[in-house]
């Protein structure tokens, strides 16, 4: 049997391209999913993996990034998929893991993608210090610490995180990014 798997990054990307390529290849069942491909959080890729994949089926993908962002993971998936029998297909290079000639060009190919991901986080990181240089990037809005002092007071005096943030007027992660500095400062 063919699975198919779809996950775009945000909640803003559409799954609907790589949808429609899925079902024309012939897929029998497909899962989506919006889930950042840097996180083992992929909840219906972890199901296809643990619960539905077995011997003679495939997981089909679009793109190999659309399955893993690193060799690492990736390497791990296809060790998964080996181990239950199953193979892998990668559309957009006509990649099929039940052959020899797949198996190494999958290596290759997760390779060659760390090293891209590598070099776009490096220019990144190039161009904040030189936006910073300039006066240009000053990193996330500011959070008022009264707004924080209160939230942390909540969670103190017995409130969930979830309540104190919301009555407070902030988010759960800004609360949790400056709680060691809040519980400090008072």
């Amino acid at each position: 049997m063919k699975y198919g798997y779809a996950r775009v990054s945000t909640t803003g990307q559409s799954l609907e391209a790589q949808l429609e390529q899925l079902e024309a290849a012939g897929c029998d069942r497909i899962k989506s999913e919006k889930a950042s491909g840097k996180t083992a959080a992929r909840t219906e890729l972890q199901g296809l993996l643990q619960h539905v994949l077995g011997p003679g089926d495939t997981l089909v993908v679009c793109k190999l990034d659309r399955l893993a962002r690193s060799t690492a993971d990736l390497l791990n998936i296809a060790e998964e998929l080996e181990k239950l029998g199953a193979g892998l297909e990668v559309l957009n290079i006509n990649l099929d893991t039940k052959t020899p000639t797949g198996k190494l060009m999958l290596t290759m190919l997760g390779a060659v993608a760390q090293f891209e991901r590598e070099l776009m986080l490096e220019r990144q990181a190039e161009g904040i210090i030189k936006a910073k240089a300039a006066g240009k990037y000053k990193g996330g809005p500011s959070v008022d610490p009264e707004k924080l002092k209160r939230a942390h007071a909540l969670v103190v005096d017995g409130w969930a995180v979830t309540e104190a943030v919301k009555v407070a007027g902030i988010s759960r992660a800004v609360y949790y990014k400056h709680r060691e500095r809040i519980a400090t400062d008072r």
